[in-house]
């Protein structure tokens, strides 16, 4: 057999994905843009249904309560990816509920002052309006790291060996979202699981009109299929003497969604009433907005590679937090139940889709908008079962995941040191929050388990992030580690001309603000 040629063995480091159609700010056709828009918005209902579904009954809301939550969650959705889109970043990430708010918002809700409330209503009202106020509060946090520069900063010292875990942990730390729900119900979440792989991957070729049909809208075609079959399972009685946890997860009524949302309605700030504040609670909610500023920071830098842009510079990533931060405030002020995030889902479709137009988040955001205020047909779409939704993320997480092993092709794989740094903080940013998980599901508290209950929370809640846990450990490890000789083989020559505005030409065209507005905010 012949010798292969070194080039034919050989993959030089590539800053920039191969194989895109589209990146971010180039844009398919009207029609194929607001197709895709609409499958970026049925995706983004998975956890803007999720987590509203989980926490309201809790505070002691209704399902007319959790109808009025998951409408504005979406309606500030929206507001918040345009803000992103448009004056943030600018990359192509929608900005959703995050699962990193849970541990303080669980912790509010079992206070004390909070659980003494005999009417559930009441107690709704009055626990939401107290995780209103810890959220306006805890904001400031974002938006003063994010205008101020001080995040652009941080950032000089994350080298692409460093990232590498925290991106890949952003799709990796989310596994019990995806086939743990998917055996909820097996036999509608494996056939979307199968058929979303076949359509995307295997069926790719196929073609209509030069648009590769099955590809680009595997998402929404396996949807629709698996959709109607669970349909067909509950209007035959397939569930009819099933156990209660089976029917919620399988059936496709019982989400109680259409039933009890309005035909209009408009979400307003201060809905809720006006916000309560609490010390304890808004140090607390701290730690999910700095863990949010973390997931987040990893989510933009995967994005960018899956848009085909270059690394978002400091201070266009700064930027980025800053307005994440503003968009937590309007969670706080509308009151979502939850905080903001890059959609970690969303970011793995634009790989998925290989279309990373700006454009199409923009349009999904119009969608979220529109539908949150003509609330039955935005109801309809949201009933859709939740094992859907998780076969979809067991794809797209595991893609980011891997777009952010990608990055270790700028760093040298051969050195000890790095591969010590990568699989220590792979590991232990897996590890240590399952062990957290698992402590907290048998004692019912976390690990950190002292008097002051908002110490308790802090620390609970950082150590409960995958990517949090990693960015601790990397970081440290990577600067303090043989850090004096090791800059060639942490990827530091590749990353330092993406860390200013002006150290690549290509940044104006991805990151420069629009309207001439750089005009007033220059770029450094």
């Amino acid at each position: 057999m012949e010798a292969s040629k070194p080039e034919e063995i050989n993959h030089p480091p590539m800053d920039q994905l191969q194989g895109l159609e589209y990146c971010i700010d180039s844009n398919p056709s009207w029609v194929e843009s607001i197709a895709l828009g609409f499958q970026h918005y049925i995706l983004a209902l998975g956890t803007a249904v999720m987590i509203p579904s989980f926490l309201v009954p809790l505070m002691g809301g209704s399902d007319d309560d959790k109808v009025r939550v998951v409408q504005t969650l979406l309606f500030v959705e929206g507001i918040n990816t345009l803000l992103q889109t448009l004056f943030g970043t600018r990359l192509p990430t929608v900005v959703g509920g995050s699962y990193a708010y849970m541990v303080p918002i669980i912790s509010i809700i079992h206070d004390s002052s909070l659980m003494k409330i005999q009417d559930p209503h009441l107690r709704f009202l009055n626990t939401m309006r107290a995780v209103q106020g810890a959220m306006i509060v805890a904001s400031s946090i974002q938006i003063i790291l994010g205008f101020s520069q001080l995040w652009a900063i941080c950032s000089r010292f994350f080298s692409p060996l460093g990232m590498a875990p925290v991106i890949a942990l952003v799709g990796f730390g989310l596994f019990d979202r995806g086939f743990p729900v998917v055996g909820h119900c097996v036999e509608i979440g494996i056939p979307m699981l199968v058929l979303f792989v076949v359509f995307s991957q295997y069926l790719k070729s196929f073609h209509t009109r030069q648009i590769p049909i099955l590809e680009r809208f595997a998402l929404l075609i396996s949807t629709t299929i698996i959709w109607a079959y669970a349909h067909l399972l509950t209007a035959s009685g397939a569930y009819k003497h099933r156990p209660e946890l089976t029917q919620h997860n399988c059936r496709t009524d019982r989400a109680n969604l259409i039933s009890s949302a309005p035909w209009i309605k408009i979400p307003y700030p201060l809905e809720w009433g006006a916000p309560t504040f609490n010390v304890g609670h808004a140090f607390a909610m701290t730690a999910a907005v700095l863990v949010s500023l973390i997931e987040s920071t990893g989510a933009y830098k995967g994005a960018s590679r899956l848009a085909s842009a270059t690394p978002p510079p400091s201070h266009v990533l700064s930027r980025g937090i800053g307005w994440q931060g503003i968009g937590i405030l309007l969670n706080g002020l509308f009151g979502t139940a939850t905080g903001s995030s890059v959609s970690v889902e969303n970011v793995g479709l634009l790989g998925s889709t290989r279309v990373g137009s700006r454009r199409v988040i923009q349009i999904s955001a119009g969608f979220m908008i529109f539908f949150s205020m003509l609330g039955k047909f935005g109801a309809f779409f949201a009933s859709i079962p939740l094992p859907i939704f998780a076969a979809a993320h067991c794809i797209l997480f595991g893609l980011v995941a891997s777009v952010g092993l990608s990055f270790l092709q700028f760093t040298n794989m051969n050195s000890l040191r790095n591969l010590f740094i990568t699989g220590v903080a792979l590991f232990l940013g897996l590890s240590i929050p399952e062990y957290f998980r698992e402590y907290t599901a048998k004692a019912l508290h976390g690990p950190t388990h002292t008097k002051a209950r908002w110490f308790n929370d802090f620390l609970n809640t950082i150590f409960f992030s995958s990517p949090s846990v990693a960015l601790i450990i990397a970081a440290f490890l990577d600067n303090t580690l043989d850090y004096k000789d090791s800059g060639k083989d942490r990827g530091m020559p590749w990353w330092a001309k993406f860390r200013s505005f002006k150290g690549d030409t290509r940044n104006e065209e991805f990151y420069t603000l629009p309207f001439n507005l750089n005009r007033f905010f220059p770029p450094s």
